[in-house]
């Protein structure tokens, strides 16, 4: 489904002077930033809505024929740049009329809450609290125009549930979007299992993990760690049968939820890595780009290694590589069998922190094929 950016205008595109009616090509200006900024949104998959009231458009108090010429150099300007939107929608209502096309009430956007959008990746781009409104009432973030600090002393509490982003820098806002939040929830639950994952690859989330099994939840607490991830696991298994449909389930899970926040994988590292632990050696090369090849080559001299069976290590990352998509090939050598699994871990999570690993500016995918 297609992600939507519904762009506010005055005050987010273009200065908002005192009267708040842009009604003459002298009153006419962009917000610094806002060109260079919605010329890098263009590069994005989002579809791009102008959403704007004008109190009052169409009558005396706002003629349209002194809110077109300005109106139409805006978009003439923008349009020099390479820069388009999809649609309007402009609000002709005043204030005092307490109409629910007038954002933010969303009578105007019911066109695209059916159904047929994706709103909870969209967003509202906006300066003013019923901005984010709007977005709290559509169902999706909003990207503030405005200083955390604004943003702390004016929003609700349900509002900056809703933010994601608040600055006062257009080139901010813009490599927000270009880059994605990079973060995914996953919730997977069957007969056997019951689990809650939240990954955000940027590490701007809290970690916690809770299996039922100690060791596992020791080896998965690696990932954050070395990867610079943050992951919240949660999961509620048969423990009563055996330790089977947990670990599995557990990095199906997991998988799936890193290769959601991967999202478009634009200007990735894609490759991984080795490490020593102790007397071990750890290997792991990874692959982000979309196809499935496994390796394992780990030998263990014992069955289990606290409360885990070291058998089902090979299946965890087996299990992780398909749902992520990945080549993942792991090879680990040494004596003690603790070591050996925490180095497998180790080696993973960093070869995952340098795949993952961002360079800012750059949005290219790492493929000559131009697809991943």
């Amino acid at each position: 489904m297609q992600r939507i950016l519904f762009i506010d205008r005055d005050g987010t595109l273009i200065r908002e002077p005192d009267d708040e009616q842009i009604d003459s090509l002298e009153k006419l200006s962009f917000v610094p930033g806002a060109i260079s900024g919605m010329k890098a949104l263009m590069q994005t998959d989002f579809v791009r809505l102008l959403v704007s009231n004008q109190d009052g458009l169409g009558t005396d108090a706002f003629p349209e024929e002194t809110f077109l010429p300005a109106h139409h150099k805006m978009l003439e300007t923008l349009a020099g740049e390479g820069i388009h939107f999809d649609a309007e929608h402009i609000d002709r209502t005043f204030e005092a009329d307490h109409l629910p096309t007038r954002k933010p009430g969303t009578a105007m956007l019911t066109a695209y809450t059916s159904g047929d959008y994706d709103l909870a990746g969209s967003y509202v781009i906006g300066d003013r609290a019923t901005d984010v409104q709007l977005a709290v009432n559509l169902g999706c973030r909003a990207l503030l125009l405005r200083s955390p600090g604004w943003a702390e002393a004016h929003l609700t509490a349900t509002q900056k549930r809703a933010l994601a982003l608040a600055t006062e820098s257009w080139s901010d806002l813009a490599e927000y979007l270009r880059r994605g939040e990079r973060r995914a929830e996953v919730h997977r639950k069957t007969a056997e299992t019951d689990i809650d994952i939240v990954v955000d690859l940027d590490g701007r989330g809290e970690t916690h993990i809770d299996t039922g099994l100690h060791f596992y939840d020791h080896m998965l607490a690696q990932l954050p760690h070395h990867a610079g991830i943050s992951l919240s696991c949660t999961c509620k298994g048969d423990l009563d049968v055996d330790e089977h449909h947990t670990m599995e389930d557990v990095a199906i899970a997991l998988g799936e939820a890193l290769r959601k926040a991967l999202g478009h994988k634009r200007g990735i590292g894609r490759y991984g890595f080795a490490l020593p632990m102790d007397e071990t050696d750890a290997f792991c090369t990874l692959d982000l780009g979309g196809r499935i090849d496994f390796s394992w080559q780990v030998d263990f001299s014992r069955e289990y290694v606290g409360d885990t069976p070291t058998e089902m290590y090979k299946h965890v990352f087996h299990s992780l590589a398909c749902a992520l998509q990945a080549n993942l090939h792991l090879k680990a050598q040494g004596e003690n069998n603790h070591h050996l699994i925490e180095g497998v871990f180790k080696a993973f999570a960093r070869a995952l922190r340098q795949a993952i690993s961002y360079e800012a500016g750059r949005y290219d995918l790492p493929s000559s094929k131009g697809c991943l």
